[in-house]
C-alpha cells in the first residue's frame, strides 16, 4: 500500500540513493543539467564502499590509473595516487576531495538509509521515505547502490552468550577495533577475508581461520610512489580504452585462440601475466580459460603450482589449494603474504568441510573437534551481491508490484538500466549488466551515470515517464543467459550465481559478454531514441 505523501514534502527532479562513486558522479551529471537533485546516503560521510569497508587491509584490486574517475581533466590531473592499488583510506580521501572538488556537498543528505520508494502514477513521481521517517519525492530515482553493500552474516549457536566482539568486514566501526595480543577468528576465506588475515597475523596473539572454499589468487605488486607518480596515458584515451576492454581495464584478453598457440608459449603468457601482479591473468588472457574446461584446467593447474610452491607443509598446502572448482569462475584475489601467514607459529586453519563449526560459547567457539578461545570474531562471509542492497528497500513500481517480491522468483533487467514495470527508476552496479560482478567498477558505473544522465535528458521534454518494456526486457534476459551459458563461472556455485544466499534464484548476476559489447548495446539503444523504452 502506498504511504501518504505529506503537503510539505520537498519535491525534486531527482533523488540518488548512495554517495559512492555512481551516487557522486550522477549527483555532478545532473547539476550540470540544472536538475534540482539530492543524494540519500546512509552513511555519515561519503565514499560507499570505502565508508563503510574499512576493515584491516581493505585496498583496491583495481590500479589507481582507472580506479578513478576519467570525465575531468582536473581531476585527473590534481589527484595524485601514492600506490598502485590504493588502500581504503586513501580511495575514501580521494573521494571525499571529489565531493568537495565539485562542490557536491550541499546536495547530500547523509544518515539517510532509504526504506521505501513508491512510485505514485497519479503525478508521475517517486516518494522516498527513510529510516528517520523522513520523505522526499522526485520525478525520477536512481539507485547507486554499491553491488557489493549488503552484507550476509552468519547466524551461529550461541551468539548471544559470546562475551567477546563479533563484527562482520563491511560493518567495521569509525573506531577501529585494537587486534594487538587478542585471540581472533576469521570466518571466510575470500577476498575480504585475505585481505584481513595477511594483515593481521603478525599483530595478534592468535589467529584462527574458518575456511569454507579455499581459492585461487594471485600476487599483489603494489607500487608505492615515494614521488607524485605521472600519469601515463592521456585521461581521454584511458577513458575509451577502458570501455573497448573485456573487464573495464586498460588490458584486454587476449586475441588468439587459446588452441592456436602451443603449450610452451601459453606456458610463457600465463608466467607474464603473473608477473604483472594485477587481474590480468583472469581478465586479459585467453577467452577459452573462462569457456572450455580444457583451458581453465590448464590455468589452474598453473595457479595451484604457483601457490603450492610458497606453501612448505604438504598437509596445509592441500588445504589451501582449490579443488572444488576452476581459476577465474570465482571472485579472484590479490594477495600479499597471505599464504605465508600460516607458516606462522600461532596461525591455524580450520576446514569447515572437515571440522564444522558449532557453536559460539561465552569464550570462544566450539568445532566438531575442539574449542577455541577467541576475543573476537571477523565474519568476512561475503555479501548478498548486486540485488541485496534493493531488496531490502520496498521499491514498488505500476500497480503496487514489489521489486523485492519480483526479484525473489527471478532477477530480470533491461540491460542493467531498468526494470520493466518500475517507471523512471534507474540502476547502476545493477543485476545482469557488467557492473554487477566482471568490471572494474568506476569504468562501468561512469558509462552507467553518463547512460541515464543522457536518457533522462531525452525523456524530459517528450513525456512524464520512461519504462523499459516487457518485450525489450525478455530479449536482454534472453541475450544475457545466451552469454552466460556459454561460460564455466555459470556452471559454478558462487556468489556470482546468487548461490551463497538461501533461496535466492540462479543467475549469473553479471553480463559476461564483457563490457566493451555492453557498452556497444547501450549505445545502439540510445543511438535509436530508446528503442526498447516506452515514453509516456
Amino acid at each position: 500500500m502506498a504511504e501518504a505523501r505529506d503537503l510539505q514534502t520537498p519535491q525534486y527532479d531527482a533523488v540518488v540513493i548512495g554517495a559512492g562513486f555512481a551516487g557522486l558522479y550522477q549527483l555532478h551529471c545532473l547539476q550540470q543539467m540544472g536538475l534540482s537533485t539530492t543524494v540519500l546516503e546512509a552513511g555519515s560521510n561519503v565514499g560507499g564502499t570505502w565508508y563503510w569497508n574499512r576493515y584491516p587491509g581493505a585496498r583496491t584490486d583495481s590500479p589507481s590509473n582507472v580506479y578513478q574517475f576519467l570525465f575531468s581533466d582536473e581531476l585527473f590531473n590534481e589527484w595524485q595516487w601514492s600506490e598502485r592499488f590504493p588502500s581504503q583510506a586513501e580511495t575514501e580521501r580521494y573521494l571525499n576531495w571529489v565531493a568537495d572538488r565539485l562542490n557536491l556537498r550541499p546536495n547530500i543528505q547523509f544518515n539517510k538509509r532509504v526504506r521505501s520508494a513508491i512510485w505514485t502514477a497519479e503525478n508521475a513521481s517517486w516518494l522516498i521515505t527513510s529510516e528517520d521517517g523522513s520523505q522526499v519525492s522526485a520525478r525520477f530515482v536512481i539507485s547507486c547502490m554499491g553491488p557489493l553493500s549488503t552484507p550476509v552474516v552468519p547466524e551461529i549457536n550461541g551468539q548471544d552468550t559470546f562475551a567477546g566482539t563479533i563484527v562482520h568486514t563491511t560493518r567495521w566501526p569509525q573506531k577501529d577495533i585494537d587486534l594487538s595480543g587478542k585471540q581472533v577468528g576469521v570466518i571466510g576465506t575470500g577476498a575480504t577475508g585475505i585481505q584481513v588475515v595477511q594483515t593481521i597475523a603478525t599483530e595478534v596473539q592468535s589467529l584462527t581461520v574458518f575456511q569454507r572454499t579455499a581459492n585461487y589468487t594471485i600476487p599483489m605488486k603494489n607500487d608505492v610512489y615515494t614521488t607524485a607518480a605521472p600519469q601515463q596515458a592521456d585521461r581521454s584515451e584511458l577513458r575509451h580504452r577502458t570501455r573497448e576492454t573485456f573487464g573495464g581495464f586498460d588490458f584486454d584478453l587476449e586475441q588468439r585462440e587459446w588452441a592456436s598457440v602451443d603449450a610452451a608459449e601459453r606456458r610463457e603468457n600465463m608466467e607474464h601475466l603473473w608477473a604483472q601482479g594485477n587481474l590480468a591473468l583472469w581478465v586479459g588472457s585467453f577467452a577459452e580459460q573462462l569457456l572450455e574446461p580444457a583451458a581453465n584446467k590448464e590455468v589452474s593447474e598453473f595457479v595451484r603450482e604457483k601457490i603450492r610452491a610458497r606453501i612448505e607443509d604438504p598437509s596445509l598446502a592441500e588445504k589451501l589449494l582449490p579443488t572444488d572448482h576452476g581459476f577465474g569462475t570465482h571472485r579472484v584475489p590479490l594477495e600479499t603474504n597471505y599464504y605465508e601467514a600460516f607458516l606462522l607459529d600461532h596461525v591455524q586453519l580450520i576446514d569447515t568441510n572437515a571440522e564444522p563449526i558449532v557453536r559460539l560459547t561465552p569464550t570462544g567457539i566450539e568445532t566438531t573437534q575442539q574449542e577455541i578461545p577467541l576475543d573476537i570474531l571477523i565474519c568476512a562471509t561475503g555479501f548478498d551481491a548486486v540485488t541485496g542492497a534493493l531488496t531490502n528497500i520496498d521499491v514498488r513500481g505500476r500497480d503496487d508490484r514489489s521489486l523485492a517480491a519480483l526479484w525473489a522468483e527471478d532477477v530480470r533487467t533491461a540491460m542493467g538500466m531498468q526494470v520493466h514495470g518500475f517507471p523512471n527508476f534507474f540502476l547502476t552496479s545493477s543485476p545482469l549488466s557488467p557492473a554487477g560482478a566482471f568490471c572494474n567498477a568506476p569504468t562501468c558505473v561512469q558509462h552507467s551515470v553518463e547512460w541515464i544522465s543522457e536518457c533522462i535528458g531525452y525523456v524530459l521534454n517528450r513525456g512524464a515517464a520512461i519504462e523499459a518494456t516487457a518485450e525489450f526486457e525478455a530479449q536482454w534476459v534472453a541475450h544475457h543467459d545466451e552469454v552466460a551459458n556459454t561460460t564455466l563461472i555459470a556452471k559454478t556455485p558462487s556468489w556470482y550465481t546468487g548461490a551463497n544466499v538461501e533461496g535466492k534464484p540462479t543467475r549469473l548476476i553479471g553480463y559476461a559478454g564483457g563490457v566493451a559489447a555492453y557498452v556497444a548495446a547501450c549505445d545502439q539503444v540510445r543511438d535509436e531514441g530508446y528503442a526498447g523504452f516506452s515514453i509516456y
